[in-house]
C-alpha cells in the first residue's frame, strides 16, 4: 500500500534552477531508489542511478556527478569501498545512506570520506535538503577573497588548499572546516557552533564534526596526536591558533 505523502515531504511543482547538477544515487534496494531518485528529479537535478558498486564506478567514469548518494551495504562491493574509490579519483561529495544505527558505521563512512550521512528510514524531504546544502557549499560564493595563517593558505574560488605550498587532498567538509577556522583565528567554537555554520544544519548528529576535526588535523598538522593549530577547548570545541604555540604545562 503506498504510504501518505507528509506535508513536510513534499518538493514544489516547479523546482527552482539547480545549475544542471548531477546526483549519482547508489542503491540497491529499487523501491528507495525509485523513490530517492523521483524526489531528487522532481527537485530540479539531473539523476544517474546505479544498484552496485562496479555500476556505480562505471555510470561516474562516464558522467562523473556532482554529488553521490551512496549506500552502505551493496552487493559485491560496499559503499565504503565504492567511497574510497571515486575519492581516489577526483573530489566529489557523498552523502552516504545507512540502515544500521551503530555509531562506529557511521563514524567509518565519514572517515573514508562521506561528508554527510542519512540513517534509514529517512524523509525524502529531508535528504533533497541534504543535497541542496552540500552543492550549496561547493558553489562560488560573494566573498572569495584567498585565506593565509600559520603556513596554511586557502584559495576558496579554486576550491584549494595547502600546507607549505604543498596542496592538500581534502574533502568537501574538510575544505569548508579549514576555511572556516582560517576565517575566525582565535575564537572558539562548540561542536553545535560547527555543525551550524559549516554543514549549514542546526541538528545533527555532533560525533560528525569530530571525526572531520580529527581527520583535518591528520593532514595540516605537524603531529596530529599533539596539534598546534587546531587546538580542543575543554568543555567548549574548538579553536584556531595561527600563531601553533605550544600547550602550557
Amino acid at each position: 500500500m503506498q504510504q501518505p505523502h507528509r506535508p513536510e515531504d513534499a518538493v514544489p511543482a516547479a523546482p527552482p534552477d539547480r545549475g544542471g547538477a548531477r546526483v549519482l544515487v547508489v542503491e540497491d534496494d529499487p523501491t528507495v531508489a525509485e523513490v530517492v531518485c523521483g524526489y531528487l528529479d522532481r527537485a530540479g537535478y539531473a539523476v544517474d542511478r546505479a544498484g552496485d558498486g562496479p555500476t556505480a564506478l562505471t555510470r561516474a567514469t562516464a558522467h562523473w556527478p556532482d554529488l553521490v548518494v551512496l549506500d552502505l551495504m551493496l552487493p559485491g562491493m560496499d559503499g565504503l569501498e565504492v567511497c574510497r574509490r571515486l575519492r581516489g579519483r577526483a573530489s566529489v561529495p557523498v552523502i552516504m545512506l545507512t540502515a544500521r544505527g551503530d555509531e562506529d558505521d557511521r563514524v567509518l563512512g565519514l572517515e573514508v570520506g562521506a561528508d554527510d550521512y542519512v540513517t534509514k528510514p529517512f524523509s525524502p524531504r529531508e535528504l533533497v535538503l541534504r543535497v541542496e546544502s552540500v552543492l550549496r557549499r561547493t558553489r562560488p560564493g560573494s566573498d572569495l577573497r584567498p585565506l593565509a595563517a600559520a603556513g596554511l593558505t586557502v584559495d576558496r574560488a579554486a576550491r584549494r588548499a595547502a600546507k607549505g605550498g604543498d596542496e592538500l587532498a581534502l574533502t568537501l567538509r574538510e575544505f569548508d572546516l579549514l576555511a572556516f577556522f582560517l576565517r575566525h583565528p582565535g575564537q572558539a567554537f562548540s561542536r553545535a557552533d560547527l555543525m551550524r555554520e559549516v554543514w549549514g544544519w542546526d541538528f545533527g548528529d555532533l560525533s560528525t564534526v569530530t571525526v572531520h576535526v580529527r581527520r583535518l588535523r591528520g593532514k595540516v598538522e605537524d603531529d596530529p596526536a599533539r596539534p598546534r593549530l587546531i587546538r580542543t577547548v575543554w568543555g567548549v570545541g574548538y579553536r584556531f591558533d595561527p600563531e601553533g604555540r605550544a600547550e602550557q604545562p
